[in-house]
Formats: structure tokens, sequence, C-alpha cells
């Protein structure tokens, strides 16, 4: 019996020590010093606590690379039933970013020119009420400056229009200034769809095709997935589980359409490998990649997203953050039940993102980019 004790002995002491190496592990914060693994843990599960988080998968990225990712808590309360690997959440606006690097593969092919109006390649009848929507392209929509609301359904218009919910208008001309706008996005989605034939359902099939694969990106889903029936996380509002319906900002959006604005899923693990493509300048032409992230359309200072979030402009698809000699693009994302945030840095190599299924990733955001010593 004794020759099975110590191989078996020597197997259980080696799996320990794999264990224990992986929380002594160190990363490097954003501010340059060093943290364990255990540490952020700690931290994110103190937060987790003290804000009322039910689950949480979030990466970390060092020199272009995930050193830390984790799938904490629950996918829902009522059951226990923990995250883990597979678990999917929604992104929200995460989608947006992601969008716009497809849209600017397109552009590489010659799917889209990002300058030319998309009235010429769509028209679109229920816009036709304010005329200046002709003059919107591509570039306004990614840089946030079309002029449209973020959603005709669910903002209110201006008292001076005199319309109601539901009827375009605009608050703006294209190109002046910036007005974040999800509309635009599902715009631009529907053109894009229109010309490449695919319609806004096997859409995906091309997102696939075109960035997911050669990205090499498992997870990532516009429509709705058989995967997703086992692997969606509930969302949870003040505690209780929520259903997970599929969220949408115009009648016309289901979950079997491609809804570029915000219907994105995916996890940590999967929008991680996006980011790391943006850092590595990956899939994108030298030219498109530095296209898409120059900066273009000034937030004004009295927006939140400027004295909140520090914004002062928006490029095509990321608000950009200046922080000291770096430049840091990030974005996040709000669902009734979800929120998300990302961040990454082409000069230091770092980034972050992280998925919530509550809507407390504003908070959380708050107090981890002060642990990480991103602001004070």
């Amino acid at each position: 019996m004794n020759q099975y004790i110590l191989p078996g002995l020597l197997l259980l002491l080696g799996a320990c020590s794999s264990q224990v190496s992986e929380e002594d592990a160190t990363l490097q914060l954003f501010d340059g010093k060093a943290a364990t693994s255990a540490e952020v843990t700690g931290f994110l599960r103190h937060q987790m606590d003290s804000l009322g988080i039910p689950g949480l998968s979030i990466a970390i990225i060092n020199d272009a690379q995930v050193v830390y990712q984790k799938n904490l808590g629950y996918a829902n309360l009522d059951t226990r039933q923990e995250l883990d690997e597979n678990s999917i959440f929604e992104a929200a606006s995460l989608s947006k970013p992601v969008f716009a690097y497809f849209v600017m593969k397109l552009s590489e092919r010659g799917a889209i020119e990002l300058t030319r109006p998309l009235h010429f390649y769509l028209p679109e009848p229920s816009m036709e009420v304010e005329p200046r929507y002709r003059n919107v392209n591509a570039r306004h929509v990614l840089s946030h400056s079309t002029g449209f609301p973020n959603w005709r359904w669910f903002d209110t218009p201006p008292d001076s229009l005199d319309i109601p919910r539901g009827t375009f208008y605009m608050l703006q001309n294209p190109g002046v200034g910036y007005t974040y706008s999800g509309e635009g996005y599902d715009y631009l989605a529907r053109v894009i769809a229109k010309n490449s034939g695919y319609g806004m359902h096997a859409l995906s099939d091309l997102f696939q095709e075109l960035v997911q694969e050669p990205l090499g990106i498992k997870h990532m889903y516009f429509t709705w997935d058989e995967y997703l029936y086992d692997h969606k996380v509930y969302g949870h509002v003040a505690g209780r589980v929520n259903d997970r319906s599929w969220g949408s900002g115009l009648p016309h959006q289901n979950s079997y359409q491609f809804n570029a604005a915000g219907a994105l899923h995916t996890n940590a693990e999967n929008y991680a490998r996006f980011l790391i493509a943006m850092i590595n300048a990956e899939g994108l032409l030298p030219e498109t990649y530095q296209d898409m992230l120059t900066p273009r359309t000034v937030v004004e200072k009295t927006s939140n997203r400027y004295t909140e979030d520090g914004i002062t402009n928006w490029c095509l698809g990321f608000g950009v953050v200046p922080h000291g000699q770096d430049t840091l693009y990030v974005h996040g994302g709000t669902h009734t039940d979800f929120q998300s945030q990302m961040m990454f840095s082409r000069k230091s190599r770092f980034g972050y993102t992280f998925f919530v299924n509550t809507r407390k990733g504003d908070e959380l955001n708050a107090a981890f980019t002060k642990f990480i010593g991103m602001r004070e």
C-alpha cells in the first residue's frame, strides 16, 4: 500500500503548491506598483460584499497579456449558481468599441466609406422628419457627433420641439459636437447589413469571420445563440434576480437582430482578447488603426463624461482620457441589471475589463481605479 501513498502525496503537494503560487503571483497595477493575485481578489470580494454585487467577471492586462482573470460570485443569487469560465454577461455599450473595430475592418475592404452619408446607402423613412440626418456618415456615428438622441423612445425630446416620444429628432447638426447616440450605431448597422447582403441576423456571421476568428475570440454574441441558454448569467435589481430578457432600444430590435449599440454578450476573458488586439494593433492596417484612435469629437466640460469619467474627446469607438504623458481609451456599459467597464493604454500596454450582473459597476469602477492607482 505504501508504494501508492508517496506518489499520491507528492501529487497533492504539487497541486497545493500550484494553487499557492497562483495566489502569490504578482501583477503590476496601473501606477506600476506590484500586488499579489490574492490581494486583488481580496479587494474585489470586499467591494462585491459592500456594494451588493452578485457576480463579477474581470481581467487585468500587463504588457498586452492577461495576468489576472477571475469569475467571482454568483450567476443567480436565488439558486446560488456560481460563476465559472463559461459564464456570459450582457456587455451593454461595450458593444460599441467592438462594432467600431468591425466597421473599420469593413472600410478596409471597401464595404463602406466612412465619410459617405449613410442616407446614400440606406434612406431611413422615420428620420425624414429631420432632413439634417441625410448628412450623417459613419465617422459621425462612431465618434458620437451625429446630433441624434441616444434613443428616441427612451430620451425625452426638448420641450421646444413639442413632439410625442418616439418621434425622431436631432439635437444639433452632424459633426458639430458631442451627442452620445446608440440610435446612430443602429442605423450604421442596418447600412452595413444592406451593403454586405448579410441582413440583420446573419451579420453576426460576418462579424465572426472578420473579427472573432482572426483575433482568437471564442465567445462574443450580438444575436441569440444556443450557448446562452446554459451560460448567460441572470441580472439582479436591488438584490433580486431579474429575468434574462433581451434588451433593446428601438421597437424593431430583438434577439435575432444585430444590435450594434448594446446587444453584445461576452465575458472578461474574451473581451480582454479584443483589448489586447487594440494594444498590439492587430488585424487592422497601421493607418486604419491610427485613424480609429485619433481623438475627434470634443466633449464639453459640463458633460458628465468629462466631469465624472475624464473623457475629453471621442475617437472612433472609444472615449479618450488624457493621463499625464499617457492616453487612455475607455468605455462603460449600462443595462437595467448589468454594468461593464474597460480601459487600455497603448503606451503602458496596461488594460482591464469587467462585467457585473447588477447596476453597481460604476461604483466598483470608482473604487477599482483608485486601487490600481489610476485615480486619487
